[in-house]
């Protein structure tokens, strides 16, 4: 057996935490060195708080009753030695629940009022107004306190038919799909429209985030979950019943919101639960186990996914089994297996993405810290060269020389003014850049969306202005790559030509590619085109409902601008940081070769000095360029096999 996924992410978590160490360190060293420009720092702060503030999303889907709550419980918090999401028999989690973990927010459960649905506000938008929700504090040292806090998610209220459809859990179109009514005509509905659970679990303090999501009418009425919370899961894990199989509701749950948004099944995990029930007295093992593995063939079959990702489990059986420390029944539950495949699919994608990211961001930063260090290298050799032709020379010579190191000095700042023409002009084409991404421009962009969408009664052509909207989004972000391409042209001709002329370095890095970007905007269209057919007709009829769609469409489109924008403010920063380095070298440079002259001037046996002081400082450039490559190759080897190690000694100078 591998390692499970509680282990897997607890070593997650102690590498990111040591990596990130090691990062704020290795700023501290090169900012003593003086290496540390606005791009380099910009740089190591994101890969700083990309590392450390890292979050894997794990989302738990399910139709009623198929085990969902009880799963988690098995795989997260056996460790309190009982249940601690309900999970009793019939329908236990009603809301939307998150579990994660924040240090500036004491142990609580917060809360949100169903009839916050009957506004338009986004749950985004809900989260920065914590008044209007129901607070509870936790006590995370009592189980039985916490369980029972927990319960609320479970709470139900009952209401009319109409108050029913108002909050979206009721369709007349759709009649198989609404709830039953008791005997006075009323609907039974959620209490809560959205849970936030935040303890000090030991993998939500590692930065797991655990999704618990309700079941296929209550998936549906909420457009965030299926455009933002379940599309931006690192994984699903999609629970089945082994008794019933894949049903109409299981199917629709995964057609609809599963995979219409990537078709992508690499991180989709499917749980058949519920395998306790096929354990039969009068069937041998084998009969058991080739039921089991035929319900799993049949479920990988119509779901359309690898068979190794369909994994057979008894939620309960490993719950118990964990609590009473059964390890013959805990094998039996097969809960072990579900661990490795949770480590191996979500962990170790996560890994591999991460890692890509920060093996790229520590090149890019060793890439700009060397040309600093080789602008210095040459810089010395050129004042020794100079100093080596001094020798023998008489103080006219000497005299000499420093005019003609002050004139270059002059020449060199007349030259600043065509540097700030350059910079001029890629500012405004930035503002540009910023302006098409900018909030202004994508509520214009879906001003005839926002306008269709708002109409009274059926909205007819929604289709048509949803698919307008995103390809005019498509189109600013195809004018965003030309702009950029105009600039990175730009910088690389008025680089190339300082290089020649002052014997820079300087080198521009290829623009930003918007690809990633419009891939996201096609996935997030195709997640939301199944709120625009025939079935959903009446439901965008309801504004309030329509109004939800469009803010949870705006917030996502949201970030994916801002996302977008702070690629290419940091491309363009190591731009201007990269040619700033360079002529503050150069000026420095110029400062020193005077001050040498002047010491030479003074004192007979200053050029032999002055030789022999430039000698050290480039053996201190060689070895602050090796020490350099040690501290990058180390983070880079670190990011490359993030399991439990010990990291090297802290810095020196």
């Amino acid at each position: 057996m591998g390692t499970s996924f509680n282990e897997q992410f607890d070593q997650h978590g102690t590498w990111r935490r040591e990596f990130a160490l090691r990062l704020k360190l290795l700023a501290e060293w090169m900012k003593d060195h003086e290496l540390l420009d606005a791009a380099v720092e910009e740089r190591l702060r994101r890969l700083e708080t990309h590392v450390r503030s890292d979050k894997v999303m794990v989302a738990f889907v399910a139709e009623f009753s198929r085990g969902k709550s009880e799963l988690i419980n098995a795989v997260f918090f056996a460790g309190y030695g009982r249940r601690i999401m309900p999970a009793s028999a019939g329908r236990t989690t009603m809301c939307p629940t998150e579990m994660s973990y924040d240090a500036e927010v004491p142990p609580c459960l917060r809360l949100l009022p169903i009839e916050t649905r009957l506004q338009p506000q986004a749950l985004m938008e809900w989260r920065m107004v914590p008044e209007k929700w129901t607070r509870i504090d936790l006590d995370v040292h009592n189980p039985q306190q916490l369980a029972m806090a927990l319960e609320k998610v479970a709470e139900t209220r009952r209401v009319t038919q109409d108050e029913a459809r108002a909050l979206g859990f009721w369709q007349n179109q759709a009649p198989e799909d609404n709830p039953m009514l008791d005997a006075q005509g009323m609907v039974e509905v959620p209490k809560w429209r959205h849970a936030l659970i935040n303890i000090a679990h030991p993998l939500l303090k590692q930065g797991l985030v655990i999704l618990d999501t309700p079941g296929l009418n209550a998936i549906g009425a909420e457009p965030e979950l299926t455009v933002s919370l379940i599309p931006q899961s690192h994984a699903v894990v999609f629970i089945l019943g082994a008794d019933t199989g894949v049903t109409k509701s299981d199917l629709s749950i995964w057609r609809e919101h599963l995979m219409a948004d990537t078709g992508d099944t690499a991180t989709r995990l499917v749980v058949l639960n519920k395998i306790d029930t096929l354990w039969d007295a009068l069937s041998s093992p084998k009969q058991i186990q080739d039921q089991i593995d035929r319900q799993c063939e049949s479920t990988a079959e119509i779901l359309g996914v690898p068979a190794g990702q369909v994994i057979p489990v008894s939620a309960h059986k490993g719950l118990v089994a964990k609590v009473t420390d059964d390890a013959e029944l805990l094998e039996r539950s097969c809960l072990l297996n579900l661990e490795q495949a949770l480590a191996e699919s979500i962990m170790g994608q996560r890994q591999k993405m991460l890692a890509a990211a920060v093996a790229s961001g520590i090149s890019d930063l060793r890439a700009e810290t060397a040309r600093v260090i080789n602008i210095r290298r040459r810089d010395l050799a050129d004042q020794a060269m100079e100093l080596h032709g001094l020798k023998g020379k008489n103080s006219s010579v000497i005299k000499n020389m420093r005019s003609r190191i002050s004139q270059e000095q002059a020449e060199f700042d007349l030259g600043g003014a065509r540097i700030h023409a350059v910079r001029s002009v890629h500012l405004k084409l930035l503002r540009e850049v910023f302006s098409l991404l900018g909030s202004t421009s994508l509520k214009r962009e879906m001003a005839q969306l926002v306008s269709t969408l708002q109409q009274k009664g059926l909205k007819l052509g929604v289709k048509k202005a949803y698919g307008e909207t995103f390809e005019r989004l498509r189109g600013s972000f195809g004018k965003v790559q030309a702009l950029t391409a105009e600039i990175q042209s730009m910088l690389d001709a008025t680089f190339r030509q300082l290089n020649a002329e002052y014997g820079f370095s300087l080198q521009v890095s290829p623009e930003p590619q918007m690809e990633g970007y419009l891939r996201d905007l096609g996935l997030l269209e195709r997640g939301h085109l199944q709120y625009l057919g025939i079935g959903n007709a009446f439901r965008l009829a309801q504004p309030e409902f329509a109004d939800r769609l469009v803010r949870a469409l705006s917030t996502r489109l949201r970030a994916i601008h801002e996302s977008a924008v702070g690629d290419i403010e940091l491309w363009s920063k190591a731009a201007a940081s990269q040619l700033d380095a360079q002529l503050r070298e150069r000026r420095r440079n110029f400062g020193r070769r005077l001050e040498a002259i002047d010491r030479i001037q003074q004192a007979a046996g200053g050029l032999s000095d002055r030789i022999g002081e430039i000698r050290a400082q480039e053996h201190a450039l060689t070895l602050l360029d090796s020490k350099l490559s040690e501290l990058t190759q180390v983070l880079i080897h670190a990011q490359a096999s993030p399991r439990a190690q010990t990291m090297p000694a802290p810095l020196m100078a």
